[in-house]
Formats: structure tokens, C-alpha cells, sequence
């Protein structure tokens, strides 16, 4: 089912939502997730948005804090989302595409519903994830080539002659999402005041591990 066509323009933001906590799941504003929904508690979240204007809001757990009530503390930024494709699969799972809206602050967790976590958010400090930024301005030459010495560390393939056509905001949303970073690197990109400030982050984080790869003790010459 196709659920494009959604103008950001006239978006009347929820002011509370579900939240679907995944440790490694980094969504940004114009990004797309596929997510594959299986348990119980967040079909019914799936369902109950499918209701409801089709939103939910994806936020990491953030393992330095201890547990609430209601399970892992979280983050306190996540992403909201709304549901643009949906399937059901003949064992009963979800299989959906959750296209980034705007980033939000939890200004309070709620009671939960059918089992699945619901926040009241703030979207005060991220009117720029709606409205627009200025053009992005970033050093793309420099962020590609630390990208293809990333992915050649790991083994991992690329399309590079499509990665060479994307405009910058596009490749910057997508290489964000995609590259494995850990939960608190995913969390530093998602919370990034402004785009640049977000490249400037992915920079250094492609820049950081090439230079934990040189200096391993495996890479080392024996003195």
C-alpha cells in the first residue's frame, strides 16, 4: 500500500505519540527506515497509527540510565515518522517504511497503551527539520573518500556511481542511516544542531575509526 504524498508544509504535528525504543535504529528527518514489525506490542502500535495519522516516533534506549517503569530509560531526542508503505505477511508481521518527519524532545513518558510506549514531545527546538535549512555546505570530497577507506576496512559494497549522483542533504541522510555506527555515535548524529554540524559529525566519526583501525595493537610494529 502506498502512502506517499504527505506535504511538511501543512503537517499538524501530534503533540503525543507512540514510540518504538530500538537500540542501532537511527532515523533522521527525510530518511526512510523499513522496519519489520513481529511482536505483539508493536503490531498493535502499527495498527493503532494506522488509525491515527500513520505517525510514530523511533528513539534509542539509553543503556547509562537506569530502567523506569516502563522498561529502558530513553534518549531523551528521537525522530518522528510517518507510515508511507505497509504490507502483512501471511505469518502476520508488518512490514512498513517509516519516513523521518522532525526529530522531538520527550517532554514526558506517558502511560503505555496495548503494551507500547507513548511520549509527549516538544518539537519547539527542531522547526528547521520542517521548514528547511539553508543549503547544506559540507567538505564532500574529503567525507567520500574517509567513507570508501570505512567500507574498505570492513569489506562492505557500494554503489558508488549512485553515492556520486545524490545531492548532499540526500547523501548525508543516507550515510548516516547506513553506516553501523554504535548507539551513542547514532545518537550524536541524530541530535546535531543543524546539517553541517551533522556532516562535520560523520566526518569525524569515519576519521575516528580509521584512526582506531592504525593505531590496534594488531596494526602496531613490535618495538
Amino acid at each position: 500500500m502506498d502512502m506517499e504524498g504527505f506535504d511538511p508544509e501543512a503537517l499538524k504535528l501530534p503533540d503525543a505519540f507512540p514510540v518504538f525504543p530500538l537500540s542501532g535504529a537511527l532515523l533522521l528527518p527525510h530518511g526512510k527506515l523499513p522496519l519489520n514489525i513481529f511482536e505483539r506490542r508493536y503490531l498493535a502500535m502499527v495498527e493503532d497509527a494506522l488509525g491515527a495519522g500513520r505517525k510514530f516516533g523511533m528513539i534509542q534506549p539509553n543503556p547509562v540510565l537506569p530502567p523506569g517503569a516502563s522498561g529502558p530509560a530513553l534518549y531523551r531526542v528521537g525522530c518522528l515518522g510517518q507510515l508511507t508503505s505497509f504490507s502483512e505477511t501471511d505469518d502476520g508481521r508488518f512490514l512498513i517504511t517509516l519516513s523521518g518527519l522532525t526529530r522531538f524532545s520527550v517532554a514526558e513518558e506517558l502511560p503505555m497503551h496495548r503494551g507500547y510506549r507513548r511520549v509527549r514531545a516538544d518539537f519547539s527546538a527542531y522547526e528547521a527539520d520542517i521548514t528547511g535549512e539553508p543549503d547544506l555546505t559540507m567538505a564532500r570530497d574529503e567525507l567520500l573518500a574517509a567513507l570508501r577507506s570505512y567500507f574498505g576496512r570492513r569489506g562492505f559494497e557500494a554503489n558508488w556511481d549512485a553515492i556520486s549522483e545524490m545531492p548532499d542533504d540526500m547523501l548525508l541522510v543516507t550515510l548516516c542511516m547506513a553506516c553501523p555506527f554504535e548507539d551513542a555515535e547514532k545518537q550524536a548524529l541524530l541530535e546535531a544542531p543543524t546539517q553541517g554540524d551533522r556532516a562535520q559529525t560523520l566526518l569525524a566519526l569515519l576519521l575516528m575509526d580509521q584512526h582506531s583501525e592504525d593505531t590496534s595493537p594488531s596494526n602496531r610494529l613490535d618495538s
